[in-house]
């Protein structure tokens, strides 16, 4: 007989059992329902709900219950749910005592808790991988400061950019996808323990205690959302769509890269694979599987709003569901994350290979228009006057740098000798030096700026859980 079960004359029908037994997936919150059984527990105790030696008893057992999961002692393969699993198992323990560890709480304020503390200590885990792999993306960038790359728009050549430019880019959208984890992670860091089904309890409890000694900052305040709130799920989920996109352009960037069309990097063998009939094939499988498992990811976001779309206040057993998205999630986007900092830090850049295409077709036109428009030209006219400049070298089968001045004044009396500094691939680089910009003094000010992102990584976690 299930430990709810006094109403019912009959016991669950094999098929129920099958349908809403969730213990395979939720047995890996046993530490945070145990932990937090704990801390309900003291709270019980202090509140005079039940006796000193009682708690005593119940907490002694709890742990050992804890060691004995970890130890590989213990199958619950057999019961409904991890809470009911733990909860039957301490009655077996400390029989009337054991009875008491449920007073004042319902399954359905345990599992917010269970799932708050589990997604609260892994929000950390991911933010610090990002901050690893941020870490990474640096220390190339700055090793690469003077490389110079194409730079794209449309997959078109559009200008030369600093190839630790190109890099920092990932770097602020990591960096965003830091706030947005930050920000999750305060709405995340609140106790909901203790507002029992959906109405609170008659009894004298102490929520603010239970939550003093979980390590949460602040209480829920309304019962009924407490139980019918996913928000932090559905929220983590959002932020893990937005990270495994920003991955997944990455992704691109690799494949794109390695390809014999670009030439820009080697993927080390260890991060790559081959094919089973072609010898000569090296194929960029970490990258593909990344921006693979996106959608995947993105699958669970929709799943969760899906779930909760239309449901009625306040706790749903619809809402069991949300445990597969959030700890696959979880899951895949660790992985990605660790897999990627290895193998960002095994690749081989062809910078020559960089600076050769870089310095191809007419990279500088739009530096060619600026000098125009420094001599006074607006910028529509010196816009229309480079474009027939492109159409005569396209013509004439010449670049820039093989126009000779003279060719130049063709089209403006304003060139001058100095033209032919402007139409060099490092000062087309080198010269964007406005906020933000590829230019030397940029890039130095941005590096300066992500490694001060970097030393202050955990400032604000620290201030949450004041």
């Amino acid at each position: 007989m299930s430990l709810w079960g006094g109403r019912f004359k009959e016991t669950p029908h094999p098929l129920m059992k099958k349908l809403t037994y969730s213990i395979e997936i939720d047995k890996k919150l046993y530490k945070y329902d145990i932990q937090g059984s704990i801390a309900h527990v003291k709270m019980l105790a202090k509140c005079q709900i039940i006796s000193p030696e009682e708690e005593k008893r119940i907490t002694r057992s709890l742990k050992k219950i804890l060691k004995d999961i970890e130890e590989g002692k213990l199958d619950f393969c057999h019961q409904e749910d991890i809470h009911m699993a733990i909860e039957e198992e301490l009655i077996k323990r400390e029989g009337q005592a054991g009875e008491k560890l449920h007073t004042a709480r319902s399954r359905n304020d345990q599992i917010a808790l269970d799932e708050r503390l589990y997604l609260r200590e892994e929000i950390k885990n991911i933010y610090d991988l990002i901050c690893k792999f941020q870490a990474t993306i640096l220390k190339i960038a700055e090793e690469n400061k003077e490389v110079i790359i194409p730079g794209y728009t449309h997959l078109q050549y559009a200008q030369p950019i600093s190839f630790a430019h190109h890099l920092l880019a990932y770097f602020w959208m990591f960096e965003r996808d830091k706030e947005r984890l930050r920000d999750c992670y305060r709405r995340t860091n609140v106790c909901p323990l203790g507002v029992a089904a959906l109405a609170g309890t008659s009894l004298p409890v102490d929520r603010v205690y239970v939550a003093t000694i979980l390590g949460f900052p602040s209480v829920t305040e309304n019962s009924i959302d407490t139980v019918s709130d996913r928000d932090y799920i559905i929220e983590f989920l959002s932020f893990a769509s937005i990270l495994m996109m920003h991955l997944s352009r990455l992704s691109e960037d690799i494949v794109l890269w390695a390809s014999p069309a670009f030439g820009f990097i080697e993927i080390a063998d260890s991060f790559a694979t081959g094919s089973s009939l072609m010898p000569q094939k090296k194929n960029p499988d970490v990258a593909e599987l990344v921006r693979g498992k996106t959608g995947k990811v993105y699958g669970a976001l929709i799943s969760l709003l899906t779930v909760m779309k239309a449901l009625p206040l306040s706790y749903n057993r619809d809402m069991q569901e949300d445990k597969i998205p959030l700890f696959q999630t979880v899951d895949e986007v660790k992985l990605c994350l660790e897999v990627y900092d290895a193998m960002f830090r095994s690749l081989k850049f062809n910078s020559s290979k960089m600076q050769q295409v870089a310095g191809e077709d007419f990279f500088a036109a739009t530096d060619l228009t600026e000098y125009l428009v420094r001599k006074g030209i607006p910028f529509r006219k010196a816009h229309q006057i480079v474009g027939k400049m492109v159409r005569y070298c396209v013509e004439k089968n010449k670049t820039f740098n093989q126009l000779k001045l003279n060719e130049y004044k063709n089209f403006s009396s304003l060139f001058e000798e100095d033209v032919k500094d402007v139409v060099k691939v490092d000062s087309c680089v080198k010269n964007k030096n406005s906020p933000g910009g590829t230019g030397e003094k940029s890039l130095k000010l941005q590096i300066i700026k992500a490694r001060e992102k970097l030393e202050k990584k955990n400032e604000l976690f620290l201030l949450q859980e004041r």
